[in-house]
């Protein structure tokens, strides 16, 4: 019940509405977390949600633009986006980034739950 696997899924569009990001999505009543890659130039224009977010950057390195600050980010750095926050991604090189966000807006495609 605990494991978690990211293996599958790989070629889900997480959010097309917005984001290039392509990987599973796993999510539960309270949490949400996405395994985000992104080929470099690749990106999520700018948006916003209610739900609070920071990306953990596993490989590359990513431009980030929240709430009018501009900065990069790259493996074992994080970005967080406050509740409502604008906020612009570029991939400046391939990219892996794990998403966590909390109290999950049920309109989004999920590929797996946690339970």
């Amino acid at each position: 019940m605990g494991k978690i696997m990211f293996d599958r899924d790989e070629d889900h569009a997480v959010t097309p509405q917005y984001s290039e990001a392509r990987g599973p999505v796993l999510r539960s009543e309270r949490i949400e977390v996405t395994k985000a890659v992104f080929d470099a130039g690749k990106g999520a224009k700018t948006h916003a949600h209610p739900e609070e977010q920071v990306f953990y950057i596993v490989k590359g390195r990513l431009r980030v633009t929240c709430a009018g600050e501009t900065y990069e980010v790259g493996a074992g750095e994080g970005s967080y986006h406050p509740p409502n926050a604008e906020h612009t991604v570029e991939a400046l090189e391939d990219t892996v980034a794990i998403s966590f966000k909390n109290l999950v807006d049920p309109i989004y495609e999920k590929t797996g739950e946690l339970r």
